[in-house]
């Protein structure tokens, strides 16, 4: 098999062996299906759903009971919007929906789509000359969707601090968070954040695709956006029913059992040690040698996007591509801060724990010959 140089860890982490071994051991020896049986397998399931439940809780300072599954972070994204409508009931009511130009498309697309129906008030959260949350100037409003990391800029943002300005301004706000690079290289605290709502998704620290993770901080306080077996404790008649508790409250129908069995492993296996952006670096100088390439990150940023002048996004994808190198290229479904950098699309170079700086040369020896 041919040597692929992966530098695409930002689009989604390169999984361990031990959680394909892991999930391929539960598929194998222990599958059924969790909260639907009383055998001894499907209590068993029951049980290995609760562990990661509670592994995920602890991984980000949270109650096992705040911690919903879901299918990815745009799933969870898009699933607090709808959760919000049917305890507010946003037909009635003009809310103020902040947002900002760092948001992915999942985090902004859905307020936007609800304040074209005239069902909320959209307001921009301005950037700083830096393009980060501009904490001198956030807006008053009900709810707050914060990307706590750029997929283009690749910068943590100061969440908690953000979000205290906030309630300073309303305390009622609604805050919501966009976690989904963020949580591959800073730890996570929601209790410290002070946030309302928390998503990310697994197969970017490693587990599968098909899992994430949505976070509430309180889950009484909010009804469900979706129903069916799991969710619910006793029909009493056609117009009323008792639910749940969280997160069963929230967890209607089948849940990715297999991909949440790995994504317990994921964190296991997820280094705090995140020597390997040191690469990032080293490409950043090396790059800013070639003549017509523009970079876009900062040099100490987790990533590493930048442009090729004169040449198109996708010609560089596809041309670096035959020479055996994974990266991303496009807009990384967040258009707004391409629009702020004048930019129709981008090229990023992301890495994890597999890559050396062998790759990394190659990688620069790659681009130069291409540019040249």
């Amino acid at each position: 098999m041919k040597k692929i140089v992966y530098m695409d860890a930002a689009a989604s982490w390169l999984k361990n062996q031990s959680v394909i071994e892991t999930e391929g051991d539960f598929l194998t020896n222990s599958y059924a299906n969790a909260g639907r049986g009383v055998c001894e397998r499907a209590s068993n399931v029951d049980k290995m759903i609760d562990n990661v439940r509670h592994q995920v809780a602890d991984f980000i300072g949270a109650g096992s009971s705040n911690i919903v599954f879901t299918s990815g972070a745009t799933d969870g994204l898009n699933r607090v919007v709808g959760i919000i409508q049917n305890t507010l009931g946003l037909e009635n009511k003009k809310l103020i929906v902040a947002v900002s130009d760092l948001d992915h498309h999942s985090a902004r697309m859905p307020w936007e789509y609800l304040a074209g129906q005239g069902k909320c008030e959209l307001v921009v959260c301005p950037l700083d000359e830096n393009l980060n949350i501009d904490i001198d100037n956030i807006p008053i409003c009900d709810i707050f969707v914060i990307t706590a990391m750029s997929n283009v800029l690749g910068v943590p943002q100061n969440v908690e601090k953000i979000i205290r300005i906030a309630r300073k301004k309303n305390p009622n706000v609604i805050t919501i968070v966009d976690a989904a690079q963020f949580v591959v290289y800073e730890n996570i605290d929601v209790s410290q954040m002070d946030c309302d709502f928390l998503c990310f998704s697994g197969h970017k620290i490693g587990a599968d695709t098909g899992v994430g993770v949505m976070f509430i901080k309180n889950p009484d306080n909010f009804n469900p956006d979706k129903f069916g077996g799991g969710m619910v404790n006793r029909i009493i008649d056609s117009e009323n029913w008792i639910l749940n508790k969280s997160p069963e409250k929230f967890e209607a129908g089948t849940l990715p059992l297999t991909q949440i069995v790995g994504l317990g492993q994921a964190i296991r296996q997820l280094h705090d040690n995140h020597a390997y952006l040191h690469l990032i670096g080293y490409m950043y100088d090396e790059l800013s040698k070639i003549p017509g390439i523009e970079i876009l990150t900062q040099r100490d940023a987790c990533i590493l996007s930048f442009v090729v002048k004169g040449m198109h996004v996708l010609d560089f994808g596809t041309m670096i591509g035959v020479r055996d190198v994974c990266v991303r290229v496009g807009n990384m479904c967040a258009s707004w801060i391409h629009k702020k950098l004048g930019q129709d699309g981008s090229i990023r170079i992301s890495v994890g724990p597999w890559n050396t700086m062998a790759d990394a040369e190659y990688v620069i020896k790659t681009i130069r010959n291409m540019v040249k």
